[in-house]
């Protein structure tokens, strides 16, 4: 049966790669990679092993590789050329999450018109220390789920509503963990039309919902978000109503941390320690959530 899973994972790599990915990867060089394995075959062992096989680290990857599947993979080459090869294909992973966001879109009943809306840490180091890797897309950041400083991105998430199951993705993205999940988002969401988003109170804006609404009919929706300087009174009168509503749209917005959860536990995306450079943490955070998008495509979820 796994090797069924490696098979068909392979073709289906192969496919999107020959008519898609390979553009973004394109080398302008005299070499060429006779003898040496192909960019489908380092995609489908990074893939499988996510997926498949609870392999998360590059190290555990290569080693399950070499002792389980290396008849499959003949040309598998030393660890740090895997290492280097992989770093280059990172320009195809953020395609590649596109193309399966797509396909489960057309395969899956989803409500395009009603978004939900969050960001996922990505931890490279505590807070405690200087955070020196891929400085242009990490920063300190706090983590107000889990109330952690941290140092790392944030995976910016923009998904398609489904009742009672996970959400499909509609955008991803990463920004440093220092920017503010509206101010990330703010251009994103300036592009809808009609459309109902369910958001948490990050997104509370009076004056941009205001105009979303006005200018593009549309609607974000968040927990009730306390003004400051108001009255006591007042808000003892309106705390139940508030309540209420805050308590709904968390309901509505449960099926997008239940995706968090899935990623998280399917692939450990939130741990980056391990990573060394930009290349590498665009490997491990968009390769992650393609593995994760691939088997909830593959086991019809």
């Amino acid at each position: 049966m796994l090797q069924i899973k490696l098979i068909y994972l392979y073709y289906y790599v192969c496919q999107l790669y020959s008519t898609q990915l390979r553009w973004q990867v394109q080398r302008f060089s005299p070499n060429n990679l006779k003898g040496q394995i192909t960019d489908e075959e380092l995609l489908t062992i990074y893939l499988f092993c996510v997926a498949y096989q609870e392999k998360y680290q590059l190290k555990s990857m290569y080693t399950y590789i070499q002792d389980h599947w290396r008849t499959w993979f003949p040309t598998l080459p030393s660890y740090q050329t895997f290492v280097q090869r992989l770093n280059r294909l990172g320009a195809c992973l953020p395609l590649l999450v596109e193309r399966l966001s797509a396909q489960l879109l057309r395969e899956r009943p989803a409500t395009v018109q009603q978004l939900v809306v969050d960001s996922l840490p990505i931890i490279t180091c505590s807070a405690k220390r200087a955070g020196k890797v891929a400085p242009q897309l990490t920063a300190k950041g706090y983590g107000a789920s889990k109330d952690l400083y941290y140092i790392g991105c944030k995976l910016h998430f923009i998904g398609a509503y489904r009742n009672h199951r996970l959400p499909i993705p509609q955008q991803v993205g990463l920004t440093p963990a220092q920017v503010h999940d509206l101010a990330a988002l703010r251009p994103v969401l300036n592009q809808f039309q009609q459309t109902t988003i369910i958001a948490d109170k990050a997104y509370a804006d009076q004056e941009f919902q205001r105009r979303l609404q006005q200018e593009q009919r549309t609607a974000i929706i968040t927990p009730i978000k306390q003004v400051k300087g108001k009255a006591k009174a007042l808000k003892q009168f309106d705390q139940a109503a508030d309540a209420l509503f805050s308590r709904a749209v968390s309901a509505l917005k449960q099926p997008l941390e239940s995706f968090f959860n899935f990623l998280q536990q399917k692939t450990q995306i939130q741990v980056a320690s391990k990573v060394r450079s930009v290349a590498g943490l665009i490997v491990h955070t968009f390769g992650k959530v393609a593995a994760a998008l691939l088997y909830l495509l593959f086991n019809n979820s």
